[in-house]
């Protein structure tokens, strides 16, 4: 081995997603193996074995797995780490009356990541911590990733948040698990997820979409920069930049329309017809999804935010001035009010509650609900109950599986080598063998076989999706 003792190897690719390292140090008996993004301390690993000659075998063994999948021998510190942009708070108090909080949660720093559904409210903020609560405010659970959470998205089943460290990782098991990379030299701005196709938009104004493979579809340049919004469905790729908003088609990554907004886009929404941008020019913009049509709601300060009920009723808006808008379909402004609690970053509607995200890392729970908003314009307003974090320890990103020797109901899948790149397929009886599994890359061993909880066919069919723990079948 290099250096006798230690070696370095290094996987990045100009083009690709990967931008990571793995360093191995034998010492006597024992194998210290570090690994992670180029630029951070990445996570570590200690093994011993019971003679010095083992342990330089294991360690020769993971060295050999590791050049075989494109590591090479490099540098420490001569490759930099990947840029990273967060945006600048510039929130501002409200003036408004203040809005119906029925419970707010301090995440503890600043926060963009939010997602809301009957059984969880999800948070993420600027020291990678991922709370979830019930919709009462209980805290249930809490995840730590290595870096800055961009933003939390649901794909169906599937939770999945992005990570400044250039991961985006799925939620939805008992350990978050690393299910894409996104190129090094790409400065994530945000992205969404569409039945396991991913998109990123980044600082350039450029957007790239990536298969359940993490195998680059297209890539694609914006007439404009500063990509905050991109939302996918069956049809399209909607992009939101300083130029207003582009929609793509998700297969080729033909520009199909692009519809021009004043301002440039901070945010985005979708529903089945239409989606939703918030903008520098004081408006959330409604642009119909075969570009035809749009329709301004009108607010008084740069809108950081936006949502809709399912049912296209309301619209709301959160804005640079700590204040959150209600309009009704037409455009009319309904009622406006101040939060209490920051700008939002982030919102989203559930079941007659708006849940906000803000500058100040709060998550609050409004109640939005005609009558609670006749009392919030009396002054008449509910107690809130204020939630601190609770100490309870934080669930870490590993590329350790549990070993079982049981299969028990579980399904059986196999990592086979085909051309080069390691696959998944399902050997358990009744799926169709030929079809790829989407699977954590980094967990994947040739010959290896894994039970999982369960797998999914793709809404568009062709591959399946692991649904909850994977354990290495023994």
């Amino acid at each position: 081995m290099s250096g006798g003792e230690t070696t370095y190897l290094e996987l990045s690719q100009d083009s690709g997603s990967a931008h990571k390292f793995y360093e191995v140090v034998v010492a006597g008996t024992q194998v210290t193996i570090r690994y992670g993004r180029i630029g951070d301390s990445g996570q570590t690993q200690v093994s011993s074995f019971p003679t010095a000659d083992k342990a330089r075998a294991a360690a020769a063994k993971k060295i050999g797995d590791k050049v075989r999948k494109g590591y090479a021998p490099a540098q420490m510190g001569a490759r930099q780490k990947r840029a990273v942009t967060r945006r600048a708070i510039v929130s501002q108090r409200s003036t408004a009356k203040r809005a119906p909080v029925l419970w707010s949660f301090d995440s503890g720093a600043a926060a963009f990541g939010i997602f809301v559904d009957e059984r969880r409210c999800w948070v993420g903020n600027e020291h990678g911590d991922v709370f979830t609560l019930t919709p009462e405010g209980e805290v249930t659970g809490r995840f730590r990733l290595p870096d800055a959470v961009k933003c939390i998205v649901a794909d169906d089943f599937w939770i999945y948040a992005g990570c400044d460290d250039g991961r985006v990782y799925d939620l939805s098991g008992k350990v978050p698990r690393a299910a894409y990379d996104i190129a090094a030299n790409v400065d994530i701005y945000w992205l969404d997820i569409h039945d396991g196709i991913l998109g990123v938009s980044d600082r350039e104004g450029g957007l790239t979409v990536i298969d359940h493979e993490e195998e680059s579809l297209w890539t694609r340049r914006s007439t404009g920069d500063s990509g905050w919004m991109v939302r996918i469905d069956d049809d399209g790729v909607y992009q939101g930049h300083s130029n207003g908003v582009t929609k793509y088609d998700l297969e080729t990554g033909t520009n199909q329309w692009q519809v021009r907004t004043g301002g440039a886009v901070l945010f985005g929404w979708q529903e089945s017809d239409a989606v939703y941008a918030g903008t520098t020019h004081n408006q959330v913009r409604m642009v119909a999804k075969d570009g035809q049509a749009d329709r301004a709601y009108q607010c008084d300060a740069a809108v950081f935010s936006c949502a809709t009920s399912p049912d296209g009723r309301y619209v709301f808006a959160g804005d640079n001035h700590s204040s959150v808008y209600c309009f009704d379909a037409t455009g009319q402004r309904l009622w406006k009010l101040g939060t209490g609690c920051g700008s939002a970053y982030s919102m989203q509607y559930h079941d007659e509650k708006l849940y906000l995200v803000t500058t100040s890392g709060i998550l609050a729970c409004l109640d939005v609900s005609e009558t609670a908003i006749q009392d919030a314009d009396l002054g008449v307003l509910p107690q809130t109950v204020s939630i601190k974090a609770p100490e309870i320890s934080a669930v870490v990103p590993t590329a350790t599986v549990e070993v079982t020797a049981d299969a028990g109901d579980g399904i059986v899948v196999e990592c086979v080598r085909e051309g080069g790149t390691l696959r998944v397929h399902v050997v358990s009886s009744g799926y169709q063998r030929g079809w790829n599994v989407q699977f954590p890359r980094e967990i994947r061993e040739a010959g290896a076989r894994y039970v999982v909880d369960a797998v999914a066919e793709s809404g568009r069919g062709g591959f399946y999706r692991v649904r909850g723990d994977i354990r290495r079948l023994r």
